[in-house]
């Protein structure tokens, strides 16, 4: 078994043993090559991600056949000029963090006849750098982006601030969950079931805490390539 599997393993082991079942990972393919990619998929990842539109079309291009059946998840800050590369070539962006963004997306799934699915991503950090929508002001969002036809908006996405101890994570976490379930119960809306929360330093708190997609990179790739491995 190589390497990049037993990660995978080690990271799967660690999700069991918090009793959940329902978890998916993300395979942060974002710096890696496309041969990490391709031994994560021969391991049975069945999600990456990309932060990059002009790293992962490349990417995406040489392995091909490979990623039949593989769901392709836009992680990163996406600009309006890049929409349209975003819904032609990912199943879910995590990043929607202004209602000029969704009508973007909007409009150009509407010309590629496509529903493209959103996460909108809350902002639990204060710092001025980071992006996303106020906890506050996520309900009214919400129904924002329900009255565009285009969009399906299948839940939250969140990014904790940086820390050395991942257990600093565990309250941001908390309140996305809360604002999570209270989305569920309010609009009643079917759809809404995504969960986006925890990295590679802290997903096994986050799972804790309810999330129900991981977003895995290092954990799984290291920090160097495995492509001879």
């Amino acid at each position: 078994m190589n390497k990049i599997c037993e990660n995978i393993d080690s990271v799967r082991r660690n999700i069991e043993s918090v009793k959940r079942q329902d978890v998916e990972i993300i395979a942060v393919t974002k710096t890696f090559p496309f041969e990490n990619v391709l031994q994560a998929l021969e391991c049975g990842i069945k999600h990456i991600g990309e932060s990059r539109i002009q790293e992962a079309l490349p990417k995406f291009e040489r392995l091909g056949n490979s990623l039949n059946g593989i769901t392709k998840h836009f992680l990163g800050h996406l600009q309006s000029n890049k929409a349209k590369k975003a819904v032609e070539n990912f199943d879910l962006i995590h990043s929607l963090d202004s209602l000029s963004l969704a009508k973007e997306i909007s409009r150009h799934a509407r010309n590629a006849g496509k529903m493209q699915n959103c996460l909108i991503e809350v902002k639990v950090s204060k710092e001025e750098t980071k992006t996303g929508i106020k906890p506050e002001d996520i309900r009214d969002f919400y129904s924002q982006c329900l009255e565009m036809p285009d969009i399906c908006i299948k839940g939250l996405m969140a990014i904790t601030p940086l820390s050395g101890n991942p257990e600093d994570s565990r309250p941001y976490f908390k309140q996305v969950y809360n604002l999570f379930t209270d989305i569920q119960k309010s609009f009643g809306k079917s759809d809404f079931i995504i969960l986006s929360m925890g990295m590679s330093d802290d997903y096994k708190i986050a799972v804790e805490e309810g999330s129900n997609i991981v977003r895995i990179g290092s954990a799984i790739f290291g920090n160097r390539s495995y492509a001879n491995a």
